[in-house]
């Protein structure tokens, strides 16, 4: 009969160490999903069920979902608040062979009205702009998918498991970022998208489109252009939203260079 430290000691083999490429890996395909695989806890069955959910992130990397009381997954989290969001989109050919992470979560409702539910819906319209014909309506809500941990595949022969610390972007005033953000999105959207062509296209090796500033945090810039989506990272995190400017001035002046 097999030993069962055996058996613990080979499943512990095929995790690696968690490293600062595995942390960017992760914090990226959260930081770029569209979308995601919601599991949770059937409220009537008590069975796991599985929903693709629209994701946008608040600034500290917490993954954000706009749920209406109509869905199933919105009676099972509330009633039951652990579930796993799953994202990483496959490219072309094998699906496996693609990164991916499975979020450890516990589901945390919104409230209207609040000065988080306003921050969210704000990141979220950016994300998902045709959702504003409903993401106002009464049966609709936000949760934050407040994050435990994560398993993150990041390609045949690289597993690794991610902790809390790993996963977000330490904020000491999200909203005082919130408020210079809003300002700073509007402004590169309207006066600067040369600059926002670059760090999609030349920075971020995308393909050439309509690209617009999404969201900025301290960690970097999301870039969307219909359904395509481009995370940019500053080459160091900032401390203070006042860095803004001079950082995303910076980067134009790279990408020209470049």
């Amino acid at each position: 009969m097999e030993n069962r430290n055996d058996v613990d000691k080979e499943t512990k083999s095929v995790i690696r160490p968690t490293n600062d490429d595995a942390r960017l890996l992760a914090k990226g395909l959260i930081r770029s999903a569209r979308f995601g695989a919601l599991a949770a806890i059937e409220a009537e069955s008590g069975h796991p069920m599985a929903s693709r959910v629209s994701v946008a992130t608040d600034l500290d990397g917490t993954p954000v979902i706009l749920t209406s009381t109509l869905s199933g997954h919105t009676a099972a989290i509330l009633q039951t608040p652990a579930c796993s969001l799953l994202v990483g989109e496959p490219g072309k050919g094998d699906p496996v062979a693609h990164p991916r992470t499975s979020l450890f979560c516990n589901a945390l409702p919104v409230e209207r009205g609040s000065r988080v539910h306003e921050r969210l819906r704000a990141r979220y319209l950016a994300r998902h702009p045709k959702s504003q014909l409903y993401v106002d309506f009464g049966d609709f809500s936000f949760f934050r998918l407040e994050l435990l941990r994560a398993s993150l595949n990041g390609g045949f022969g690289k597993a690794f498991e991610l902790e809390q610390e790993d996963l977000q972007t330490s904020m000491d005033d999200p909203e005082q970022w919130a408020a210079f953000e809003a300002g700073a999105v509007a402004h590169m959207n309207d006066d600067h998208r040369d600059a926002i062509k670059l760090y999609a296209e030349v920075l971020c090796k995308a393909e050439a489109a309509n690209w617009r500033l999404a969201c900025l945090d301290p960690e970097g810039l999301d870039l969307v252009a219909g359904d395509r989506t481009a995370r940019l990272w500053y080459t160091e995190p900032l401390s203070d939203p006042k860095d803004l400017r001079p950082t995303l001035v910076a980067l134009a002046l790279q990408a020209r260079n470049a």
